[in-house]
Parts: structure tokens; C-alpha cells; sequence
């Protein structure tokens, strides 16, 4: 460290901490109550507080400000791969987010590949079908569904459809479950390899998976399809750059993790928000019979307002990602506060979505906030950031919401559902937001 360096650090402010009480609650008490905990910090100790104990200094950014300087990084201070490799490394290895710099942009430029137009595309006429069989299924086998569930099956399905080309049947299933014991082993405590434990279980569901993968890379190469391993195995940059079996592998399996996990919480809040408000659910439904057309395409979706509206609502309420971490790599200095290289520094897209200083009446469901005539969500260019941001934005963002509009076109125009008189929803808020009770929810054919 330089002595320039050195003076101004001296110089700056010093760093509120939380307590010992607060780091030993936040590991136990995150995954349920991370909102709350968020909010305490930042009530307690204000808008940059340093928390956490052992050998990483965690320092918490709270407020779009930040979310802006921390995503945009204009000054090359952060590294996102040492962050999520911390956090899923050793589980997700060569995902997107697990790389910088260069690499990272090489990577994306030529995954962009799968979500072309032409793809996504390509993508809405195989989900179809597949949405419109499984409704069918849901209102055959009787009124009540826990909606958690069902949706993650059909998201599962699509994705094993549209990323590997792969029927549902036994071996799916199997996939599902290393899935599974890979996304709880990304949150444990206790990383270490031990029969029986989650970790253990989310490595050998990781040799499971990569083993599968790079059988069917083989079979795809010999005889592309439309699905995503078939377009990575063509894929290629405006530079001719390429990826080699093992970085398809990982990547394919880091997409359809984030893919299906991610749209099944959105579908399931979103489900919840329109039985708790059964006057949206009726407005969906209004212009989803006008519409004209019995399944939405890639080349009509934007015609749904209403709908998209009631998506990014859910999305401020109960994004899928609750917190977004990087590692500084030098030395820096925020609002007067200086931060030492190595730190984790986080930012809270769950506190963001909720602050009453930009929201009006926050913890409202109000889809019209995203309307032209109010669109607060542009009162600061990093306000509403449920796909992240900056070089790291989720690049599937389009593929989500295409798949979300599909489902519910079809689900509104088919089907009322309800939720128990008195109902709320137990919310797991981490690692991603989804209800501990699997939403009980009462279907009721449209006649």
C-alpha cells in the first residue's frame, strides 16, 4: 500500500460493524428472514456497515447508489468469479458468473448465441405444447396443487427440453435430484466432503451431471438440434472464438440450474401475488382472452402489458436473487468510507426493491408502478435490478420472462385459482426465493 494511500484511508470514515449477536444470527437466519436481517443493518448502522467475523470482512452497501457503483465497477475494482467461487465454485465451476474480465466477455459473446432471436424463438414453440399438456394434467387430477412443485417439474421439463433435447422420463428425474442436492450444497455451513452430508451430495450430483452431459455433447455433435447444447457445439464469436466440451459442459449446466430455479420462484410469487389480489388475476386474464391468440410466441409477447407488468412487480417484491456479492481486489473508497482489498462487498437487490425514500408504498402490490404513465422503476438508473446489472447482466433475462408470459397466457385463460382464507406465504428468501410450504393453491376451471 502506498503512503498516499495509506493517508487517505487514515483520513476517511470509520466503518460502522455489526455485532456478535448479528454475525452469529446472519448464517442461521438468513436463508427465511434475509429482508429482515438486510433492514436491520442498514437501519442500525446505515448505508455501508462491515459485518460478518473470521478472516473475510464482509461490508454491506445498501441503496441503488451503490448498486450502481458496485455493477458498473467503472474503475475495475471487483471480481465477481472470487466471489461466487466462494459461494459455489466448487459446485458450479466455468458458470458466467464465475469469470472476469476478458474471459468473461469472450464467454458471454459467444453464449449469446443461444438467445438470439431466432432462438428464442425456436424455444416458445417447444415450451408450448409442453405448458399446454401440463395444464391439462393439473385440472385431470383434480382442484389442488401445491404450486411450488408443479412448477418446478414443468420448468424442469422445459429446460431438460429446450437446453439438452432430452425427454422426461427416469433419467430426468435423476438430473432433477443431482440439480437439487447442487443448489442446497452452494448454501451449506459446513463444506466439507462427508458421506451424507448436503455437500458431499452436491458434488456427487455434480460428477453425476458432467458425466451425462458430456454424453449427450457427443451425440449432439454428431446430430444438432435446436436445443441449447446443440447451438453451443455451433456457437461461435464475431471472432471465431469457441468453447471447448468442457466449457459447454459447465456452462449448460450452470444455464439450466439458473433457468428453471429462477423461473419457478417467479412463477410461484407471481401465483401468489395475483391469489392475493384476484382483481390483477382478473385483468391478466381480460387481456390474455382478448388477445386473440391461445399461445403466446417470441414474435407476440410484448402485446401482454398487463401482464408484464405484474412480472416486474413480483420481481421487486421477491427477486429470485436476494443479494449480489463481489470481492474487491484493491483497495478502494466509497462515500468517504475506506474498503480494503479482499473484502466481499454485497449489495441487497431484496433491501433495494423495497426502500420508501423510492418507492411509493413499497410493500404494496402495484403493478401500475411499471406503467408508462409512472414507470418509478426508472427513478434511478439501478433501482430495480432483479437480473443484476453492468457487465454480469443475466444474459437469459429474455428467455425468463418469454417463458413466464407462455405459462400464465395459457394458465389465465384456462383456469381461477385461490389461496386458503388467511393465507400468507412462508418465503424462503435465499439462496432463492421460494415458499417453505410449496403454495397450496385451489384451481377452478373456466367454463
Amino acid at each position: 500500500m502506498s503512503e498516499s494511500t495509506i493517508l487517505a484511508h487514515a483520513a476517511a470514515k470509520p466503518i460502522p460493524k455489526t455485532t456478535l449477536l448479528e454475525n452469529l444470527a446472519w448464517p442461521f437466519h438468513f436463508r427465511n428472514n434475509a429482508l429482515a436481517l438486510i433492514r436491520r443493518q442498514h437501519d442500525r448502522h446505515g448505508p455501508v456497515v462491515s459485518n460478518g467475523m473470521g478472516p473475510l470482512r464482509n461490508v454491506s452497501l445498501f441503496g441503488p447508489e451503490a448498486n450502481r457503483f458496485l455493477l458498473l465497477d467503472r474503475d475495475g475494482i471487483f471480481s465477481a468469479k472470487r466471489s461466487w467461487e466462494l459461494i459455489m465454485g466448487r459446485i458450479f465451476g466455468g458458470g458466467l458468473l464465475l469469470r472476469d474480465g476478458a474471459d468473461h466477455r469472450s464467454h458471454r459473446r459467444i453464449l449469446r448465441e443461444a438467445f438470439r432471436p431466432a432462438a428464442l424463438a425456436e424455444y416458445s414453440r417447444r415450451m408450448n405444447p409442453r405448458i399446454e399438456h401440463t395444464i391439462a394434467n393439473w385440472i385431470s387430477e383434480g382442484n389442488r396443487i401445491l404450486a411450488f412443485p408443479a412448477y418446478k417439474k414443468l420448468a424442469l421439463e422445459m429446460a431438460f427440453d429446450i437446453f439438452i433435447g432430452m425427454e422426461v422420463g427416469p433419467e430426468a428425474t435423476r438430473l432433477n435430484r443431482c440439480f437439487e442436492s447442487m443448489v442446497a450444497a452452494s448454501m451449506s455451513i459446513l463444506r466439507l466432503p462427508i458421506p451424507g452430508l448436503e455437500f458431499q451430495q452436491g458434488l456427487e450430483g455434480k460428477r453425476q451431471l458432467t458425466e451425462t452431459f458430456s454424453r449427450l455433447l457427443a451425440a449432439r455433435r454428431a446430430n444438432p438440434g435446436g436445443d441449447t447444447l446443440s447451438r453451443l457445439c455451433q456457437a461461435e464469436s464475431e471472432d471465431g472464438e469457441r468453447l471447448n466440451d468442457q466449457e459447454i459442459v459447465d456452462h449448460t449446466i450452470f444455464l439450466m440450474m439458473a433457468a428453471h430455479d429462477t423461473t419457478t420462484s417467479t412463477l410461484t410469487s407471481l401465483t401468489y401475488l395475483l391469489a392475493l389480489h384476484p382483481e390483477w388475476q382478473e385483468r391478466i386474464r381480460e387481456e390474455s382472452l382478448a388477445f386473440g391468440e391461445a399461445m403466446v410466441s417470441f414474435e407476440n409477447q410484448d402485446r401482454l402489458e398487463t401482464l408484464t407488468h405484474c412480472i416486474h412487480e413480483t420481481l421487486r417484491l421477491y427477486p429470485p436473487l436476494s443479494t449480489i456479492p463481489r470481492i474487491a481486489i484493491r483497495d478502494f473508497e466509497y462515500d468517504g468510507f475506506a474498503i480494503s482489498e479482499g473484502s466481499m462487498v454485497t449489495i441487497y437487490p431484496i433491501h433495494t426493491h423495497r426502500m420508501p425514500e423510492w418507492w411509493t408504498d413499497p410493500e404494496r402490490f402495484d403493478p401500475d408502478r411499471f406503467s408508462l404513465g409512472r414507470q418509478e422503476h426508472r427513478r434511478h438508473t439501478h433501482l430495480w435490478l432483479p437480473f443484476g446489472g453492468g457487465e454480469h447482466m443475466c444474459l437469459g433475462l429474455r428467455f425468463a420472462e418469454l417463458q413466464i408470459r407462455c405459462l400464465m397466457h395459457q394458465l389465465v385463460r384456462r383456469v381461477r385459482w385461490e389461496i386458503p382464507d388467511g393465507y400468507r406465504m412462508p418465503v424462503q428468501e435465499a439462496p432463492i426465493s421460494k415458499p417453505r410450504d410449496g403454495l397450496p393453491i385451489r384451481l377452478t376451471p373456466l367454463q
